[in-house]
């Protein structure tokens, strides 16, 4: 694997490392080992899925309150997605900074997100998948969010939004 460091301290970019022969390929998504080799967090308890019928679907932007804070791996298995990360770490030096990731079936990439990070993402066509591993438990009472469309943020969404949650639509301004 590849981990290529973004503009958000502690949020990477992982390439997978294709073995390639006539059969097609094989490559690595994880390995605890590597992971915490370079300081990650490499305890996952948790996966999911979520699909998403149409192109515009906007699910996000969540995060899990202290003090059941996550770490996410997050990779699209079919179809692609635009994947966005906001800085909600108060401490930090890109604190309300966003970066996002075209998270795609072709290009296999995976998006790591460390504890007090927002992350959503919008489908950029129908019929996407996405995959999720987590490093600790769904916790609904700490569950939360912000506005996908906060003024503050300015996330610049590449397509007008078709589908979007009314608990997603709810989430107050950072203001």
């Amino acid at each position: 694997m590849k981990f290529v460091e973004t503009a958000l301290q502690g949020a990477l970019i992982i390439h997978p490392e294709l073995i390639e022969d006539e059969r097609g390929f094989f490559a690595r998504t994880f390995c605890r080992s590597e992971f915490e080799a370079r300081g990650l967090d490499g305890e996952l308890v948790q996966c999911s899925i979520s699909f998403n019928r149409k192109k515009g679907t906007i699910r996000g932007m969540h995060l899990q309150l202290p003090p059941c804070e996550e770490t996410r791996l997050v990779r699209c298995t079919r179809g692609a997605i635009y994947d966005v990360i906001v800085d909600l770490r108060s401490e930090s030096p890109t604190y309300c900074k966003w970066i996002a990731a075209e998270l795609t079936e072709a290009n296999r990439h995976q998006l790591y997100i460390p504890p007090g990070f927002a992350h959503g993402f919008q489908t950029l066509i129908d019929d996407c998948e996405v995959f999720y591993q987590m490093s600790a438990f769904y916790a609904p009472e700490c569950s939360s969010g912000v506005r996908w469309d906060d003024p503050a943020l300015k996330i610049e969404w590449p397509q007008p939004v078709t589908v979007i949650s009314a608990r997603d639509r709810s989430y107050p301004d950072l203001g």
